[in-house]
């Protein structure tokens, strides 16, 4: 039964927002009574912990198993994007933005661990890209990983990327383009525009 709060909490959460959802709302939307869900988690922030935990995970697998798939950098970059929206949901809310101002220490938390995934990822993607020139070699690959990890979390602020005013899909297309064409060679640019084009 908690797996199951678990996935049902995740899934309300990420499409209507994580201040929104209470637990009656989650109680009737699984035809269970509230104490249930107390039995497993005692309150609100316990259980936004938890789906918040359970998503990361879900997401660092995923990404694990893309960049195990050895694309050229550039694909890998593509496929992860796809992957995280998919997982996330945001098309028209933003449940990150939420997360940050009602429940500030558990996205400080989050962050946290998403910086030690990330940070570690684009490193490494940048080293295979610069190995097989398709990134600029004299970039400062430290420096650009915190850029892009910035950038990443900056766009899910809803008060500057208005969800109604922007998709979310285009911001991260636009953002992963952006990103791109600051470190790709020639030969990197040759392979981002054919996959734009696609």
């Amino acid at each position: 039964m908690k797996d199951q709060i678990l996935e049902k909490a995740t899934e309300m959460f990420l499409t209507l927002g994580f201040k929104s959802v209470t637990m009656d709302d989650i109680a009737s939307e699984m035809g269970i009574s509230k104490k249930t869900i107390y039995q497993h988690f005692s309150n609100k922030d316990s259980l936004i912990k938890a789906t918040t935990s359970n998503l990361f995970e879900r997401i660092s697998c995923g990404i694990d198993e893309i960049i195990l798939a050895n694309k050229n950098p550039i694909e890998e970059l593509f496929a992860i994007k796809d992957f995280v929206v998919q997982n996330l949901k945001d098309e028209n809310t933003s449940p990150i933005y939420q997360l940050q101002k009602y429940y500030p220490r558990i996205h400080k938390a989050l962050t946290i661990k998403q910086f030690d995934k990330m940070g570690n990822c684009v490193v490494d993607n940048l080293e295979k890209g610069i190995a097989l020139g398709l990134f600029r070699s004299e970039i400062n690959k430290d420096l650009i990983s915190r850029f892009y990890f910035a950038g990443m979390t900056s766009i899910k602020d809803a008060e500057i990327f208005d969800p109604k005013k922007f998709s979310p899909r285009e911001v991260q297309l636009n953002y992963l383009e952006y990103h791109l064409r600051g470190i790709c060679t020639a030969k990197g640019i040759e392979i981002l525009n054919k996959l734009i084009t696609k």
